[in-house]
């Protein structure tokens, strides 16, 4: 009996990022889409200016960016690490980001893990976040 046909590997880049070097923003195989480390880098490559609540709105908004450009939302993430150069920084404002995270994703969590580190590429950044999603996995309205 024949083997079932392979699902195919694709690169996900959004226009509305910085281009890459030497990674993907994302990458799509079948329905699972692997969402690499995002920072608070804009547009123009550079970290936005602020402290962790901007940086976390730009960074997550990254991610999402990636997400929707390779057909998924919100609701499909599955996993999300988060990277901080200053843990005490982030549980700080853990209300607002709360916040800001159930205005841009809802409130159907993925399992998550949040891990402190000494630094990240770039010196500015405070915060890298990564993840992956299976796209129609997540809860939709009936």
């Amino acid at each position: 009996m024949p083997s079932p046909p392979r699902p195919v590997k694709e690169t996900i880049n959004p226009p509305s990022l910085p281009k890459p070097s030497g990674f993907a923003h994302g990458t799509k195989v079948g329905d699972v889409v692997y969402l690499a480390g995002q920072t608070a880098l804009d547009a123009d490559m550079n970290i936005v200016p602020g402290g962790i609540v901007e940086q976390f709105t730009q960074a997550f908004g990254n991610v999402l960016a990636t997400l929707r450009q390779a057909g998924g939302e919100p609701a499909d993430l599955v996993d999300v690490t988060i990277f901080l150069t200053d843990v005490d920084d982030y549980l700080a404002h853990g209300r607002e980001i709360g916040r800001l995270w159930r205005e841009m994703a809802g409130r159907d969590y993925p399992a998550a893990a949040g891990i402190g580190i000494t630094r990240l590429w770039q010196p500015e950044a405070l915060i890298e976040i990564k993840g992956v999603a299976v796209i129609g996995s997540g809860s939709r309205p009936a």
